[in-house]
């Protein structure tokens, strides 16, 4: 897309923002990501004075090379790890880095999208945040990419975020793969002492997803908390879960997982839930919810916990699956709507926990995206 064929109003909004000249065709290639695109250019400036370093991966490397190469798959994501981190490691390109200085709160969510446009390639993409003492920071990363009908592709990204002391990290995750593509993303959070990491992901298309983001809780007083939601179609495999590691004494972690399966796709909560010797004071819950729309559809729990102390810990976990009921769509029926309609408001209400966690404009993307997957379907 030319600058010259975007549409005038759009334009004339560019030109009263000031966009240089040198940027505009580059704008205008990105389709419908305008306003995003438009919010990343007004924060820039006002919170580099803060201090705050947001920069695609490959800038901040030559801008910042002393603080990337500090924690670039160091403690958080070692380079041998496992073999796709090793892989990652050795091709990754592009991304995001974030830096935010002590006691410093950006009160608006930071925002990229990531495509994968070539068939039959891999994307290796690098995000890297680091929340120094006190700070606090929203993050939101968006990934898609189009149907290549004879070809697969490869996701492969890694996630390192360090949140220092009393800082708190909100981390964002809508995925949108084509069913095509293999997506093995490995996600990881460090957390000092009375800090705070938040995972939200949601996780539809992909041909086979297995997505585990971790936390280690490493001083007392660290906190996680994960929500996350998980669509599986035909031919689809959604294996997601999280991972906590209490390694100090007063720490909690809560996790909520959802899935909805449907024309014989799977999803599996696969987590793993560990609290070392000498952890004490340690509270973790743990709740994994499924929605079955059919029968040929599947729905799995692999809830792993090891638990090496015994003095005050209070872990819990609990799970439910099952389908819409024909109480509740007649219920909904005798109002006056339809059964599809019906299904969309069940399948809704389902997923608000996840929703409501989101800014307005993702949470209608999202919910508009899991009614397209669901049409056609009845309880």
């Amino acid at each position: 897309t030319k600058w010259e064929d975007v549409p005038e109003d759009i334009r004339k909004t560019f030109e009263k923002l000031g966009i240089p000249e040198a940027e505009k065709n580059a704008l205008a290639g990105a389709g419908s990501q305008y306003e995003s695109i438009t919010a990343y250019h007004n924060l820039k400036e006002e919170w580099a004075k803060k201090g705050v370093i947001f920069e695609d991966m490959d800038e901040a490397l030559k801008k910042y090379p002393g603080l990337v190469k500090e924690y670039f798959m160091t403690k958080c994501v070692p380079i041998n790890d496992h073999k796709f981190a090793s892989l990652h490691s050795s091709v990754w390109s592009g991304g995001t880095f974030i830096y935010v200085p002590k006691n410093v709160k950006v009160t608006v969510p930071l925002q990229a999208y990531f495509r994968m446009n070539a068939k039959k390639s891999g994307q290796f993409e690098h995000t890297l945040i680091i929340a120094d003492e006190g700070s606090e920071v929203q993050y939101i990363e968006g990934c898609s990419n189009p149907l290549f009908k004879d070809a697969y592709n490869l996701h492969a990204g890694c996630v390192e975020i360090y949140v220092k002391k009393n800082a708190k990290v909100r981390y964002t995750s809508m995925e949108s793969w084509s069913k095509k593509t293999f997506n093995l993303n490995t996600k990881r959070a460090i957390v000092s002492k009375d800090g705070v990491i938040e995972w939200i992901n949601g996780n539809t298309g992909s041909n086979t997803t297995m997505l585990y983001p971790c936390s280690l809780l490493t001083e007392p007083g660290a906190k996680c908390e994960s929500i996350g939601i998980a669509y599986a179609g035909e031919g689809q495999n959604q294996d997601t879960g999280m991972k906590v590691i209490h390694l100090a004494s007063n720490t909690n972690s809560t996790i909520i997982s959802k899935s909805i399966s449907k024309d014989g796709g799977i999803t599996s909560y696969r987590g793993l839930l560990k609290v070392v010797k000498g952890a004490k004071n340690i509270k973790s819950n743990v709740q994994c919810d499924a929605l079955m729309m059919d029968n040929k559809s599947q729905s799995n729990t692999f809830p792993t916990m090891e638990i090496k102390e015994n003095d005050n810990v209070d872990i819990a976990h609990e799970a439910t699956v099952g389908k819409i009921g024909q109480d509740q769509i007649f219920y909904l029926m005798s109002r006056g709507l339809s059964e599809e309609e019906a299904t969309k408001m069940i399948v809704r209400g389902f997923m608000e926990p996840v929703s409501k966690q989101l800014p307005l404009e993702y949470a209608i993307e999202f919910n508009r995206l899991i009614e397209l997957e669901m049409e056609g379907s009845l309880g």
